[in-house]
């Protein structure tokens, strides 16, 4: 079925201010709002996320090195409560990707969306992602849903749709990364609760060398991403920012 045969109405993704990471989704959408209550936006500096006792991170090689881009869509930024946190975000990430195209390395973008067969499929027991079927939100085709225009991909890129947190469990991103001889991530995107903490579980039980990029990451909720950034994510990836990013290439 598409977009078109649905009979059901649907929350426009864009003005519904979408926030699928959180399990307050279900209440809003029960009291006919779609939104996040009022959260509290953030994006994080060098300063308050890396320790200057942190040992230099290994350069990397670009031929083996994919940076993945996280749920950067409208329907999905709008979590964030302040425009200046978002289009700060989508500054460091557009330099981000420059930064690993002229490297040569891939740009690996992440996107969640669900056909009619997807929402059927989630049951009513899944917290974060039932609320979204039963209310038929985040359509596909949807243009809210698309990676934001300012991260746009460009051929020889890879693009999957996912409709789980994580990038790779519902999606043939490992696939596609491993014909490409990608053994290296550099992770950003949104939210760092959501996407990005379960890729890069996911990821590293896959044993890819990963990198988080701290200012290349956000979430609607400061305190979890504080937690997160200082306490769970170092165990699994190193922790850098996009300013670091560039001087990281390996000299050949």
């Amino acid at each position: 079925m598409t977009h078109r045969d649905n009979p059901t109405p649907r929350p426009a993704a864009a003005s519904g201010h979408i926030r699928y990471a959180r399990p307050q989704l279900d209440r809003q959408c029960a009291s006919g709002r779609t939104g996040p209550t009022a959260p509290t936006g953030h994006t994080t500096s060098q300063e308050d996320t890396r320790m200057s006792t942190a040992p230099a991170a290994p350069a990397l090689d670009p031929a083996h090195t994919a940076l993945l881009v996280l749920d950067c869509q409208p329907a999905v930024l709008a979590a964030l409560p302040e425009d200046r946190d978002r289009e700060a975000l989508l500054g460091r990430l557009a330099g981000a990707i420059a930064d690993v195209r002229a490297m040569g390395g891939i740009i690996a973008y992440v996107r969640v969306g669900f056909t009619e067969a997807d929402w059927d499929a989630i049951p009513a027991v899944n917290k974060s992602f039932g609320p979204l079927a039963r209310h038929r939100a985040l359509h596909h085709e949807d243009p809210a849903t698309a990676v934001h225009q300012r991260l746009a991909p460009q051929g020889g890129d890879i693009s999957v749709r996912k409709t789980r947190y994580g990038g790779m469990s519902t999606t043939d991103l490992d696939r596609q990364l491993r014909e490409r001889g990608i053994t290296t991530l550099v992770v950003s995107g949104i939210s760092t609760s959501g996407a990005v903490l379960s890729t890069v579980i996911d990821a590293a039980d896959r044993d890819y060398q990963l990198y988080v990029l701290s200012d290349g990451v956000a979430d609607p909720d400061p305190e979890a991403h504080h937690a997160l950034l200082r306490h769970v994510l170092p165990a699994r990836a190193r922790l850098i920012d996009t300013a670091e990013l560039p001087t990281l290439r390996r000299a050949d």
